[in-house]
């Protein structure tokens, strides 16, 4: 197997192998032009996120800056707001339900790295997806780490670290985060 064909698969690869290198490049590409595009010019903004995204429904907006691994394993519903300076690090999926807002300096990461020393001299790297539900307000200056499912309906507070999977219906927060109170939603 090919180390992309190890990434895909969701196994241990090397990240700085020319594939790999070659993917994460064209990214940083595409992510410099879509950074480029002025704030003022949201359809230009929109048309080029549909260019970048795998898929995203109605009513997309995503503020600069936008950085990613891929941006193709990146999937969005409708009504979906990512405010300034989000990094999705998208080397596994990232599934993203409807009516989500991504507050600002939010990083979501699916890629991991090994524990040992002689791991991480080897430059390997290993993807596990993540993925969040419908109706979810991360807030700003979060982390959603790898392998993590956000339920539906959760409130992300602002500055909180994801390491584990969120219930539906709950406000989470701090370091790690944790369920802080249930949500009674409306009918």
């Amino acid at each position: 197997m090919s180390e992309l064909d190890k990434l895909e698969a969701g196994e241990w690869y090397n990240f700085g192998a020319p594939e790999v290198a070659a993917r994460k490049l064209n990214a940083a590409t595409l992510a410099q032009e879509f950074n480029a595009i002025p704030e003022n010019e949201a359809e230009k903004q929109e048309a080029k996120a549909r260019e970048i995204l795998g898929s995203a429904g109605k009513n997309l907006v995503i503020h600069s800056t936008f950085n990613f691994d891929y941006g193709k394993n990146i999937h969005v519903g409708d009504n979906f707001l990512a405010n300034y300076n989000l990094t999705v690090l998208d080397i596994a999926p990232v599934n993203i339900g409807d009516n989500v807002w991504i507050g600002p300096n939010t990083d979501i990461y699916t890629v991991n790295h090994p524990l040992t020393v002689k791991g991480r001299r080897e430059r390997l790297g290993i993807g596990k997806p993540v993925t969040i539900g419908n109706d979810v307000w991360i807030g700003g200056h979060s982390t959603i780490c790898p392998g993590v499912t956000i339920g539906n309906g959760v409130v992300v507070a602002a500055g909180s670290v994801v390491t584990k999977d969120i219930p539906d219906n709950v406000v989470v927060g701090g370091v790690p985060a944790k369920v802080i109170k249930q949500i009674q939603q409306e009918d």
